[in-house]
């Protein structure tokens, strides 16, 4: 059997790992979906679904919010993403900013981790405002750039400028699930290549009917 390499410290770990990171899922809400132009719906959802499956896989402390609903203003969280996180409480919220939400806050502070993983719609405001105020408290904050967008394609990348030069670490999706796993060898390498599988399948599809409807 292949040796896989000595496991560093989890907990102390620079990079992230299950036992060092939460993630935190804001208003990935139907509404909020129609309002994003930055990134075609359909490649958004494949993101924001694989990155649910890598939370629900590699079993990240994970804290999901909506706004609104309980207003009855808007819907609450997407059934495609909901339905690989149905463990997860939905945190409904009046603030446009996550992180002046009592109940959000205490999500994130009783977890006991300094590294966040932030997603969420629209990146201009429920992805950005969270982060700056987490960075200014002296946590690590990683943007998951392909599963986030914004109202228009400059709204969002103004927005993760602002964030970078405020000290964030961007990140991908599918760089996540590899810096989680960090070894093939390690005994839920199984978790990483069911989620490559499943990506680039959900790609291929994605693309062929892009082509499709070009080519009409």
């Amino acid at each position: 059997m292949t040796q896989g390499s000595p496991l560093r410290n989890p907990e102390k770990d620079d990079l992230l790992t299950p036992q060092n990171s939460v993630i935190a899922f804001i208003d990935y809400q139907p509404e909020q979906f129609s309002g994003v132009s930055s990134r075609p719906y359909h490649e958004l959802l494949m993101n924001v679904v694989t990155l649910g499956k890598i939370a629900r896989d590699f079993k990240l402390p994970t804290v999901l919010t909506t706004v609104g609903v309980q207003l009855g203003v808007n819907q609450g969280t997407a059934v495609e993403l909901k339905s690989v996180l149905p463990y997860v409480e939905e945190i409904d919220r009046t603030t446009l900013n996550s992180w002046e939400d009592p109940q959000f806050l205490d999500a994130i502070q009783s977890t006991g981790k300094k590294k966040i993983i932030m997603a969420g719609l629209w990146t201009e405001v429920c992805v950005a405002f969270p982060t700056l105020d987490a960075i200014n408290e002296g946590y690590e904050v990683y943007p998951v750039i392909d599963a986030i967008g914004g109202v228009t394609t400059e709204a969002h990348e103004s927005a993760v400028q602002r964030m970078i030069q405020a000290g964030a670490r961007p990140i991908t999706t599918l760089q996540l699930a590899c810096e989680l796993q960090r070894d093939w060898a390690r005994g839920h390498g199984n978790t990483l290549r069911t989620i490559m599988r499943s990506y680039f399948g959900d790609m291929r599809r994605i693309s062929s009917s892009s082509e499709y409807r070009t080519s009409l």
